[in-house]
């Protein structure tokens, strides 16, 4: 077994487990953002544990520090300490990776849980503005991620700070705004039973929107729709122009996407800040950028004028949500351990 509690200074283990693959990193204690220095990633259905995850990390960035708080944000609902990952079988328990590591500490949070506590400690080079706004100070905002799935999560102003609360909105229903997106829901819903929002904003949901964009047709880009990895040769032949129905479906795409940006906007009242993370967004910034995606997150009668005065920022650190489950891990060290694990 790895060993995790040497002799020598406290350090921080911080996860993103996501449904694609986990980043983990090992951070040093600062106030107010831990620093990162030594980091790995791993694809996540390699593993049947968690853990597995963890000693991999171990075998591979040896250290003579010890880990004195885990923190891990993970892409599925948390109760108790404890999760199930949406995409992947794999639950993620505390009280287990407390025992098995022998690390005092654990923490398991939502990912968007996680990239919320790190949206406050983020520098100004690591966020692109969509819209100045007018900020509020004592306001709320909220952030949403497109990736495997779709996560939201709204940070709430209590005391001063933001506390973030986590959501399962990717799983609630489509809502289609046009007649062509009422075509959509019927071609999700003969699939899937239901038209849900990450049907449509993930990974698969690009995939979705080429299989609806090329009913009858052909593609130039993509020749399996269902193959691994199909989903970013869609975004590659919709930026590179070479295929229209790529074009049509990644257009698709960030209209909704803004869509569903306004509201999260709208129903957390959002007047300090919408933050947009996730990868997909990254690697499609120009179509982000050309309008559509905020003409989308403004364009809800009678609220237009609130929705104008709301920040809308990208997160371009892909590392955001690492951070934040570091900013948690250090959280965990102003109080006294708690036989093993820390109730989320």
């Amino acid at each position: 077994m790895p060993n995790y509690n040497p002799k020598k200074i406290g350090m921080l283990l911080a996860g993103d487990v996501g449904g694609t693959k986990t980043l983990l990193g090992l951070f040093e204690r600062s106030q107010p953002r831990p620093v990162l220095r030594t980091l790995r990633t791993y694809p996540t259905n390699a593993f049947a544990r968690v853990v597995d995850i963890l000693h991999a990390f171990a075998r591979e960035a040896p250290h003579d520090d010890a880990v004195e708080a885990v923190a891990l944000g993970v892409a599925g609902p948390v109760a108790s300490n404890r999760a199930r990952l949406t995409n992947v079988s794999m639950d993620i328990v505390g009280e287990d990776i407390a025992a098995e590591l022998r690390v005092p500490r654990v923490r398991i949070l939502n990912d968007l849980e996680a990239l919320g506590v790190g949206v406050p400690i983020l520098l100004p080079d690591e966020l692109l503005v969509l819209q100045e706004g007018r900020p509020h100070a004592d306001g709320n905002a909220a952030v949403i991620a497109a990736g495997t799935g779709l996560g939201e999560a709204f940070l709430h102003r209590i005391d001063g700070r933001w506390i973030p609360l986590a959501t399962e909105s990717g799983h609630a229903d489509f809502a289609a705004r046009t007649d062509r997106e009422l075509e959509l829901v019927r071609l999700l819903t003969r699939r899937y039973g239901r038209a849900e929002v990450e049907h449509v904003l993930s990974g698969p949901g690009i995939e979705n929107l080429h299989r609806f964009t090329h009913l009858g047709g052909q593609c130039a880009a993509v020749e399996d729709i269902d193959a691994v990895g199909a989903a970013a040769l869609v975004s590659q032949g919709a930026l590179t122009g070479r295929c229209q129905g790529c074009v049509d479906a990644l257009r698709m795409f960030v209209s909704a996407y803004g869509a569903e940006a306004g509201n999260l906007a709208l129903r957390g009242v959002t007047t300090a800040g919408l933050y947009v993370g996730g990868g997909i967004v990254r690697k499609i910034l120009p179509l982000i950028e050309q309008g559509s995606f905020m003409e989308a997150f403004v364009n809800k009668p009678p609220m237009k004028n609130l929705l104008s005065t709301i920040p809308v920022r990208i997160i371009l650190n892909d590392q955001a949500g690492l951070v934040g489950a570091a900013a948690a891990a250090q959280s965990l060290m102003e109080g006294p351990p708690s036989g093993g694990s820390v109730a989320s």
